[in-house]
């Protein structure tokens, strides 16, 4: 498979999120590929650049944990906050958007609650 550029509403999906999102770039970005605004490495901001996955069923979220054992141990999914705390991994090094690396449709990222946030279609 060949990689492609991402792009302002592209969707991405985390393994233990319930639903796909649709990537944001920040605003002010000036680079654009056929008028879609072209993301980085760097957008990787919760709610700003990758909004909530539905529910989260991830047992290392709190949240999960706490209201899965108040189930009597049967998984209780809850709103999914994402907490990323990393740039993208897998950009294009030698294609700079914004002084950073450009993002992938192979480009991929984790979530504090061990999911793996994926790109499902790069928005093109």
């Amino acid at each position: 498979m060949s990689s492609s550029y991402v792009v302002e509403g592209a969707s991405i999906k985390c393994s233990y999120g319930s639903t796909n999102a649709n990537f944001k770039t920040p605003a002010g970005r000036k680079i654009a590929i056929n008028d879609k605004l072209q993301g980085n490495v760097q957008d990787f901001k919760p709610e700003i650049n990758i909004p909530a996955f539905g529910l989260c069923s991830s047992l290392s979220n709190p949240e999960v944990a706490s209201a899965t054992a108040a189930n009597q141990g049967q998984l209780k999914k809850m709103p999914c906050k994402p907490v990323i705390t990393m740039p993208w991994l897998d950009g294009k090094t030698d294609v700079l958007v914004d002084h950073s690396p450009a993002l992938l449709n192979c480009s991929t990222n984790l979530c504090m609650w061990c999911g793996k946030i994926t790109i499902v279609n790069e928005g093109q």
